[in-house]
């Protein structure tokens, strides 16, 4: 199972909410460069971590991440 962001969603709601990437970061316990590799698709996500962000953004997994 493949989990990547759905990058445009990510950062709109990131941004909607009015969150950087650091507090967004410090709200789901990840760094903020792992945040920055998964919204710009360079880097896969576990479910741990897209259940994580998608509870701090407010949208279930499926509207901000494809899973294959």
């Amino acid at each position: 199972m493949r989990i990547t962001a759905k990058s445009e969603e990510l950062i709109r709601r990131r941004m909607l909410l009015g969150l950087t990437q650091r507090e967004l970061a410090r709200l789901t316990g990840l760094s903020h460069a792992y945040i920055s590799l998964v919204e710009r698709s360079m880097k896969s996500i576990g479910p741990g971590a897209a259940k994580r962000l998608s509870s701090v953004l407010g949208k279930p997994v499926e509207e901000l991440f494809t899973i294959q």
